[in-house]
């Protein structure tokens, strides 16, 4: 009888092994799956950036260069003002990103922390403002700069961009995860607002807002429809529109389009691989609480 017992537990311990085994090779295939899915286009893009424009264009594709051509690199900074490009997006993107994170924490935390007349109106305007679809303000706020001569300038670009309800809301929920005994303890000791938010409340609030500031980089360096609306001379171009400039009519010339696409996700890139552990850190504490 006790051999028995022994036995069916030594079976039972052999499945579990066996189940678990399956498990994990089934989260390793879907993994790497999901990673040559995501992979893929930028390996695709990286390496026709140096193949020539008769390479890409072979009825059957290499998925190695036979012949490197980095001079392409270079070809796309000395075609048209992609320099001036660079630069357009990079002071839009700095003032869109300074305005969201600004308005963002302070909006949060007064949202979450403070104490004043009409704070839960405000924020049920707020959660409003995230229900209205973005594509039906463009017309509406074209028109308002144009009437505010704001029209092909970085002012009239920053400024609609400069305020976020999403980040705002984001903002709020994290503030909320901080001990109000933390708070209140520091302003018996007399500490000014200020004070508390400043020495508690922001480094508490880090990785959220390094991750606010990451999502606001990557929405500002690669919007298309903004500068596409509001901007009608090309030295105000930013990257998005500048890489339009690879097409015509008889075709596109793929070959300097994927180096132009490759150089203007740099940033993004190098951005994320030093900021990921406040990324993943940011993104964990942003859930919904109260």
């Amino acid at each position: 009888m006790e051999k028995h017992t022994m036995k069916d537990g030594r079976d039972i311990n052999r499945t579990a092994r066996r189940k678990k085994a399956t498990i994990t090779a089934v989260q390793w295939v879907l993994a790497i799956i999901v990673l040559i899915i995501i992979v893929f286009p930028i390996y695709w893009m990286l390496v026709s950036s140096v193949k020539s424009q008769e390479e890409i264009l072979l009825p059957v594709p290499t998925l190695w260069p036979k012949e490197f051509h980095f001079e392409n690199y270079i070809n796309v900074l000395k075609k048209g003002n992609f320099a001036r490009y660079y630069f357009n997006t990079a002071v839009m993107t700095a003032g869109i990103l300074i305005g969201k994170v600004l308005t963002g924490i302070f909006a949060g935390y007064g949202f979450s922390k403070g104490r004043f007349k009409g704070q839960n109106f405000c924020f049920i305007i707020v959660l409003g403002a995230l229900m209205i679809p973005l594509q039906v303000t463009f017309i509406p706020i074209y028109i308002m700069m144009a009437n505010w001569g704001m029209s092909d300038t970085f002012l009239g670009l920053i400024l609609p961009e400069a305020v976020s309800p999403y980040y705002i809301f984001m903002l709020r929920q994290t503030f909320m995860a901080i001990d109000d005994s933390y708070i209140e303890a520091a302003r018996i000791d007399g500490a000014s607002e200020l004070w508390v938010y400043a020495r508690i409340a922001l480094p508490l609030e880090k990785p959220a807002i390094v991750t606010v500031a990451l999502f606001s980089f990557v929405w500002s360096w690669t919007d298309f429809m903004g500068p596409l609306i509001y901007l009608t001379k090309s030295t105000k171009w930013t990257i998005s529109l500048g890489l339009s400039q690879f097409t015509n009519t008889y075709g596109v010339d793929w070959a300097l389009l994927m180096a132009a696409s490759a150089i203007a996700i740099l940033p993004m890139i190098i951005l994320f691989f030093f900021l990921q552990n406040y990324f993943v850190e940011g993104s964990m504490s942003s859930g919904v609480k109260g």
